[in-house]
């Protein structure tokens, strides 16, 4: 059932909140708490039963997850597509540049809005996408620094680092025991090895595909073929 995602879920939010963070992080949002109402929506109404793939991102972009609670989830096509829309509230520790504006955000998540524009292209009704696909991201704080920039994961000091990467890690197991996949697809280099050292020894096939940031100059060329073409190889039609 979902509800044991959603166990999982506060779990982790529990755990990652409690961790402790120095310079150069300056903010940590944990929109698993202040976007929990969004968040539990998503899982519960695409969280049930097997999936044969389990797509895994990073971590909340700020124009995504850090506004709605879903992962990869630009405002509008959560709004439009997905059929999610709940009162978002604020981080206790708010960036004045960084704004938590729940659904009313008007910036767009780009990332988010290819991968699950593809995902709409291609499968039309999120029903159909979900009832093969699952996508969630690995770690579920956003940081930034005093001014304002994004600092991803993987930028943490080696002990933070280590220390966010073991209750993530379980996370992500149970989350792959819940799920039973065939694949588990990280969504980039970063997720790619995240779920290598976590997943060491289960039965399932790791694989990666392009990271759908402008970051990556290869997503800016077409990211939806890419995604196809890659996903093919691996044998995932």
């Amino acid at each position: 059932m979902a509800m044991k995602l959603v166990t999982i879920s506060r779990t982790l939010a529990a755990e990652a909140e409690a961790l402790h963070f120095a310079a150069p992080v300056a903010y940590v949002y944990n929109p698993l708490r202040y976007a929990r109402q969004a968040h539990e929506m998503y899982l519960q109404r695409f969280g049930a039963g097997t999936k044969e793939v389990l797509l895994l991102g990073m971590n909340p972009g700020p124009f995504g997850m850090a506004q709605t609670g879903v992962p990869f989830g630009d405002a509008t096509l959560v709004r439009e597509w997905l059929g999610i829309d709940a009162p978002v509230a604020r981080p206790a520790h708010e960036h004045p540049k960084r704004p938590v504006e729940g659904f009313a955000c008007r910036r767009h998540e780009v990332s988010g809005a290819r991968l699950w524009g593809w995902a709409r292209e291609r499968w039309g009704q999120p029903e159909a996408f979900f009832a093969r696909f699952f996508v969630a991201n690995y770690c579920p704080l956003a940081f930034m620094t005093a001014s304002g920039a994004n600092l991803t994961p993987d930028k943490l000091p080696s002990a933070e680092r280590q220390t966010l990467f073991r209750c993530c890690d379980t996370a992500l197991r149970h989350m792959v025991e819940h799920f039973a996949p065939r694949f588990a697809i990280g969504i980039g280099a970063f997720a790619q090895q995240r779920l290598q050292e976590a997943l060491a020894g289960y039965d399932l096939t790791i694989d990666v595909i392009p990271h759908p940031s402008p970051a990556n100059p290869q997503a800016n060329t077409g990211w939806s073929a890419l995604a196809d073409a890659r996903l093919a190889a691996i044998g995932i039609g």
